[in-house]
């Protein structure tokens, strides 16, 4: 199936809180802007290192018998709810004069096209064509399609069309278990997605992207670092580490202390963050990665968090903290992406303690050509932070 590319303008991003009891809809707005009439990544550089598997289309509270349009690595999709009000996703593409399905409404569980009337359930298959007296039914009239779960706040879409997937979306750890906050979050953020992945799991930049929110640039201090595979990904253990400096590590840890520390990445798209600072403290922030075009990365973040203050106090703290780390990072990758542009692609130059960089890439670009390499070794190496 060829790429379909598409120009879309910036979208308004919800926010979702909860806690174990539901599901809530907030009013925040998190918004950015990206040009994206300079792509870094072509077409074929994207398709190059877009791995198969499960990604996040929408919140599921958002997908409705009304139907929604998105873009999965630049390829034009559909969804919504059929009348047993399970989620489907569609091409956005009718088989008849391929006018968009997103223009047209859902009928009885239906998406029926808004050129001529055809109709489409949820599994692509062709239901009604209105004036012709056969069967509408024929191989020939089929619109491709794509699993898709609800699962733990969000709506998960298998990336192959036309297949059942043999394993499940991934199950996000912590999220609305009895004693944690758990806040959900999405939002628009520049780069590719395994520049996203990078920045949401580097430790070095912390210390000037978010100083005095978490970490500071002096007075630091060695610690170690252990990388090692996981199944279906990398993880990084950071050894020694203290208390964060800042906001963030004084609302989590009061007393302070020595954190546990774990970053990793997941294929295809989960770059999760996990702090515990104490058997009463512990934050574990999972984030989906969607890439929507090879400039525009939808993040889904799902943050649970425990700590040793009352949740609603958490989390009138802890969010507004939270948002104001994000919008730094969504402020520098903007920065990022536009340079690498504006000088033709990457050149980077990396140390040791690019921890995750450049594995990300490397897990990527083999599961996209559908290369399995065997684990790699453990190593260690040595920080300051």
């Amino acid at each position: 199936m060829s790429l379909v590319r598409a120009n879309y303008g910036n979208e308004t991003n919800g926010f979702y809180a909860d806690e174990t009891n539901g599901l809530q809809r907030g009013a925040e707005i998190a918004h950015v802007g990206m040009n994206e009439a300079s792509p870094v990544q072509s077409d074929t550089e994207s398709k190059a290192n877009f791995a198969p598997g499960w990604y996040v289309a929408a919140a599921s509270a958002d997908v409705t018998s009304r139907p929604m349009s998105f873009l999965l690595n630049g390829l034009p999709l559909v969804t919504f709810r059929d009348s047993s009000g399970r989620g489907a996703a569609l091409l956005d593409r009718c088989a008849h004069r391929n006018a968009p399905l997103s223009a047209g409404r859902v009928i009885e569980g239906n998406i029926r096209c808004h050129y001529h009337g055809w109709e489409f359930d949820g599994s692509g298959t062709c239901k009604a064509v209105p004036g012709l007296c056969g069967e509408p039914e024929h191989p020939g009239r089929r619109v491709p399609s794509f699993a898709c779960r609800d699962s733990q706040g969000w709506l998960w879409v298998y990336s192959e069309p036309n297949v059942t997937p043999e394993h499940e979306p991934y199950e996000i750890p912590c999220a609305d278990q009895p004693g944690y906050l758990t806040i959900r979050e999405r939002l628009e953020m520049p780069g590719p997605l395994d520049a996203v992945a990078e920045n949401a799991l580097d430790v070095p930049h912390t210390a000037f992207v978010h100083a005095g929110l978490f970490r500071k640039n002096q007075d630091r201090k060695a610690i170690e670092v252990v990388i090692r595979s996981v199944e279906g990904g990398v993880e990084a253990q950071f050894i020694g580490e203290q208390r964060p400096e800042g906001l963030a590590g004084r609302i989590l840890a009061p007393q302070g202390g020595e954190v546990f520390h774990w970053d990793r990445f997941l294929l295809p798209c989960i770059a999760q963050v996990e702090y515990r600072l104490s058997d009463r403290s512990h934050i574990i922030a999972t984030t989906a990665l969607t890439p929507r075009t090879p400039t525009v990365t939808d993040l889904f973040a799902t943050v649970a968090v425990k700590a040793p203050i009352p949740n609603l106090v958490l989390r009138s703290v802890f969010r507004p903290v939270a948002m104001r780390i994000l919008r730094q990072d969504m402020e520098i990758l903007r920065r990022q992406t536009e340079q690498v542009a504006r000088f033709g692609g990457e050149d980077f130059a990396s140390t040791e303690i690019d921890v995750l960089g450049l594995r990300i890439k490397k897990l990527l670009r083999e599961a996209a050509s559908g290369r399995v390499s065997g684990p790699q070794d453990e190593r260690q190496i040595k920080m300051l932070v």
